[in-house]
């Protein structure tokens, strides 16, 4: 027994042999981990471009951004304007925080002269003023002209952790346009398949306050990139030392 135990090889250079073996496959995984990440970064620079071109070209009336749609073209943060008489008694409210404040975002209808209607988020409102009654001065009236940024739809709830929406109490916590519409009594069929940021054009009476589109996309694939092919070069060479060592 105590031959045939002295015939294996140390324990440390089985360990080494196998290190040896699934090098080329960790190497292999975090180089394409991080070529990976290079490809995000490209498509995300490309992504962001379109948006800061889109956003500050000269605004297409609402016929513009259907014909975009229909072409399949992008149409987030496209500058947009559209005009009609707002249908305050329709008022939709979506909670959120602007500024380090709480409060809503308002979705109104806006019936345009076609007899169609869309959903301009005029802008937000403190948590204390989401009745109307609380800021008749917002209640403007006449044929109103909107300028501002179009927004897709959303065609399911962003999140699981994100509530549902309280249709009741008038409370969106997310932009579910279609129950926007019905909530209200508007036949979807009516409602554009798009929403309209207003611009930070002031309104009788301050409110609300329009602007608050927010472009920030993240963009932390060079980051990532560097990241895993750093950790491929350092076990790269923890793998050459280790190999001088034994040799030696």
């Amino acid at each position: 027994m105590t031959e045939s135990a002295s015939s294996k090889p140390p324990r440390h250079a089985t360990r080494f042999w196998v290190g040896l073996v699934l090098l080329p496959i960790a190497l292999a995984v975090l180089v394409s981990l991080g070529t990976w990440q290079v490809k995000r970064l490209h498509w995300k620079e490309q992504l962001l471009a379109a948006i800061e071109q889109r956003s500050h070209a000269e605004p297409l009336g609402v016929i513009g951004i259907e014909s975009a749609l229909a072409a399949g073209e992008a149409i987030d943060y496209r500058t947009a304007r559209a005009s009609g008489r707002f249908l305050h008694d329709k008022e939709r409210h979506f909670f959120a925080t602007f500024k380090g404040q709480s409060g809503f975002y308002l979705y109104t209808p806006l019936e345009l002269e076609d007899g169609r209607f869309l959903f301009v988020n005029r802008g937000f409102v403190p948590y204390d003023l989401k009745e109307k009654s609380s800021r008749p001065q917002s209640l403007v009236e006449g044929n109103q002209q909107i300028t501002g940024l179009a927004r897709e739809r959303l065609s399911e709830r962003p999140s699981s952790i994100v509530p549902d929406n309280d249709e009741t109490g008038n409370i969106f916590y997310w932009k579910d346009l279609d129950r926007m519409a019905t909530s209200v009594g508007l036949p979807v069929d009516l409602v554009l398949p798009f929403f309209l940021d207003a611009d930070a054009t002031p309104v009788p009476g301050g409110l609300p306050l329009g602007g608050v589109t927010v472009i920030d996309l993240p963009n932390s694939h060079l980051q990532y990139a560097v990241t895993w092919y750093g950790l491929a070069l350092a076990l790269l060479v923890v793998s050459i030392f280790a190999w001088i060592k034994r040799k030696s």
